[in-house]
């Protein structure tokens, strides 16, 4: 049974930071991208960011570059988004989520994931 589970969020002051965790279970990250989304209330869900099974390449929304970093821990099975100078508008409810290939979609597109995680909730407010 494959599992991905989120861990890591919370409120944090505007400027702070954060670490989220996707716990993975049932498939083994060297064979399945990972990639983080977010929908925040009443919005649509988008990209955050991707990191390939083949040779770890990181993908990033235009809005996160330079602030976000995702990475990987194989020997965990776990994939990690660490989030810095975070701002309100990044208040969003957080999924992992794996397709059916080794490799990110450039447009971090979310239609052919395979499996998700139920999400955690990040809130930057002051």
């Amino acid at each position: 049974q494959v599992q991905l589970v989120e861990s890591g969020g919370g409120l944090v002051q505007p400027g702070g930071s954060l670490r989220l965790s996707c716990a993975v279970s049932g498939l083994t990250l060297g064979y399945y991208a990972i990639g983080w989304f977010r929908q925040a209330p009443g919005k649509e869900r988008e990209g955050v960011s991707c990191i390939s099974s083949s040779d770890g390449s990181t993908y990033y929304a235009d809005s996160m570059k330079g602030r976000f970093t995702i990475s990987r821990d194989t020997a965990k099975n776990t994939v990690y988004l660490q989030m810095n100078s975070l701002k309100p508008e990044d208040t969003a409810v957080y999924y992992c989520a794996a397709p059916y290939r080794t490799w990110c979609h450039p447009d971090l597109v979310d239609y052919d994931m395979a499996y998700w995680g139920k999400g955690t909730l990040v809130t930057v407010s002051s």
